[in-house]
């Protein structure tokens, strides 16, 4: 089974940036876990801070995947363009979310991609990419 991990803006400063709302783990070092911890599938991860490698990279892997999880990061309440990419694509996407974005300022509130999303795991940490990998076991 192949998954493919999107994380969009400063999703390349966890375990930098604010740990007590990320933690203090790196994306590099959880996904080599990830890894390590189901061996029989074929993961990838990718992550920007462009809007538009994010959407190449759904398409990309949008007809040949078995599945996407998506933490579009900012994107997610902003991005027209994103949301119509997951839209657009065969494979099933999971949006993920490391904290409770309810929890949080209201513009938060809104996603774009979850109107096109398989489901929704939002508050959960690092676990909610484990909890979207199970979903699709």
């Amino acid at each position: 089974m192949k998954i493919a991990i999107i994380n969009g803006p400063n999703l390349n400063l966890l375990g930098k940036r604010e740990p007590e709302v990320y933690g203090n783990i790196t994306f590099e070092s959880f996904f080599e876990t990830l890894k390590s911890q189901y061996p029989t599938l074929e993961l990838s991860y990718f992550q920007s801070n462009i809007e538009g490698e994010l959407i190449d990279k759904i398409q990309e892997v949008g007809f040949t995947f078995d599945g996407i999880i998506l933490n579009a990061a900012a994107y997610t309440h902003t991005s027209v363009g994103i949301g119509d990419a997951v839209k657009a694509i065969t494979t099933p996407v999971i949006e993920v979310h490391i904290s409770n974005t309810f929890a949080r300022e209201t513009f938060r509130h809104q996603s774009f991609i979850s109107p096109n999303a398989k489901g929704i795991i939002i508050g959960f940490g690092l676990k909610s990419y484990e909890l979207a990998l199970q979903s699709f076991l």
